[in-house]
């Protein structure tokens, strides 16, 4: 027998939006339903996020232990016990998943359905034995790893961000296909780890990314024993007697990798496979993808998508703000519409590469004026304390002097990029950060510094001399 239930919202996925959108609309009075088919928290806390970040943690950690002659000192390190690291990986994912839980999401007031949904009306969803009917209906459904259509890979042994985490071995060779952020953050982690690693990208690493920036984090992978394969695509994979055979072709031609595990790190991509959106009058587009407003709202004005769902950045912070877009819509009827131009995004390798609004390419290729403002790692007090000099920030300046973006790489660049992101939110002039006073000495002073040599060329030229020597006079 199925039981029906009327709500004010009902989500469909309690990854970082869904949970996002369940939670605030729940404590401020509305009823919620969540379906949830998989594990509470989504991609992010199980698969994603925090198990990356968690293994990142541990590959800094040995590194510093080996690097420590920088420091004049001499350490040591054992050789890596997989199992122990796997299970501090795990140790994190459970540290953080009571807040994503069922007990504490119904302790908000939210019926938690553990099932495949699907839509059976405009404002209707099953699943689990439960009909929903509810006012608003939000698809949270995020997205799977992208698996190229590489002959021989489906049936290979590979890896993606789901699977590698369970790794109860170390791998004695990584192959990694894709240089993106997800290919960049594992190949490193395992490298420092005491993996051999190779690392396969048909055109650039990082190639979303400001040249100069991705150029510093290519040379510290290179310092890690990457094995870095730029312009090379994968032709076919195999296997290569307990291992992995990858075969590729570039510039020099066509050259077979043996590895003993493959991870495939080549995007993301979203399905709605079997969610019935006909039957609710969504529609799609060609590639299969939502089509959404600036609201947030599918052809289904009743139906809103967040985060991955929605299209645009594939990030956890953009499936937050969603969320609020969200509520403010359905609960408020306020017109709030999603604006992705001053997200930052962060590649968490060792430098960090930091990015929030345009870079010069998309300034250039928009025909927008500009000046670049600059600040070096190697002139910062604390960075040469901490014997870590490698980045620079970048700034892109408008004429009248407002912040247009910001590209900081160096170790805390994720920390950095937040204030640059305030700026171009608030649309901020460079005399906003020229005269903030930051503590001494922290790396916060590159923002300080950066946007003070805006002022340079006038406070240190003939002009101002001239004035002060002829105030000077009168003294």
């Amino acid at each position: 027998m199925t039981e029906a239930i009327d709500v004010d919202l009902c989500v469909i996925g309690a990854g970082a939006g869904g949970l996002s959108v369940a939670a605030g609309a729940s404590q401020m009075g509305a009823s919620v339903a969540l379906f949830e088919r998989g594990e509470m928290g989504g991609d992010c806390l199980n698969v994603g996020c925090v198990p990356s970040k968690a293994l990142l943690a541990a590959a800094h950690a040995a590194h510093t232990a080996t690097a420590a002659g920088r420091f004049g000192l001499d350490m040591t390190t054992a050789p890596v016990d997989w199992l122990r690291l796997r299970e501090h990986v795990r140790g994190v994912i459970a540290a953080i998943a009571p807040v994503d839980s069922v007990e504490r999401y119904e302790g908000f007031g939210v019926r938690v359905i553990r099932a495949h949904a699907r839509f059976t009306g405009p404002r209707t969803v099953e699943g689990g034995g439960v009909t929903v009917r509810a006012k608003f209906v939000v698809i949270a459904t995020g997205s799977t790893p992208s698996v190229p259509p590489i002959p021989g890979l489906d049936g290979a042994p590979y890896l993606t961000n789901e699977t590698v985490f369970d790794l109860d071995e170390r791998p004695a060779h990584l192959l990694v296909l894709g240089g993106g952020a997800i290919g960049c953050e594992l190949a490193q982690a395992h490298a420092r780890l005491g993996c051999r690693v190779t690392l396969v990208e048909a055109a650039s690493l990082l190639g979303a990314e400001d040249p100069e920036a991705a150029e510093v984090v290519r040379l510290s992978l290179r310092r890690d024993g990457v094995d870095l394969r730029e312009g090379v695509s994968a032709v076919s994979v195999g296997r290569s007697g307990d291992g992995i055979a990858l075969t590729v072709t570039g510039p020099d031609g066509e050259e077979t990798l043996a590895g003993s595990h493959l991870l495939v790190a080549t995007g993301r991509r979203v399905s709605f496979d079997g969610l019935d959106l006909d039957r609710a009058g969504i529609a799609t587009d060609e590639r299969g993808r939502l089509v959404v407003d600036a609201r947030l709202r599918t052809s289904n004005r009743r139906v809103f998508a967040v985060g991955d769902a929605a299209g645009g950045p594939q990030f956890t912070h953009v499936a937050g703000a969603h969320a609020g877009v969200v509520i403010r819509n359905a609960l408020f009827r306020l017109p709030a519409k999603a604006d992705h131009g001053g997200v930052p995004r962060v590649t968490y390798t060792a430098p960090e590469l930091a990015q929030v609004g345009p870079t010069e390419a998309d300034l250039r290729a928009a025909g927008t004026a500009f000046g670049v403002l600059r600040w070096p790692y190697a002139e910062n007090d604390r960075a040469q304390a901490e014997r870590s000099v490698d980045g620079f920030a970048k700034v892109l300046v408008a004429p009248n002097g407002r912040i247009l973006g910001a590209t900081v790489v160096g170790d805390a660049a994720g920390e950095l990029i937040s204030i640059w992101a305030l700026a171009i939110a608030q649309r901020l002039k460079v005399g906003a950060l020229a005269g903030l006073v930051v503590p001494y000495p922290t790396r916060a002073e590159i923002i300080k510094r950066a946007a003070s040599s805006w002022y340079v060329p006038k406070l240190f030229g003939d002009r101002t001399k001239a004035v002060v020597r002829f105030l000077m006079r009168f003294a």
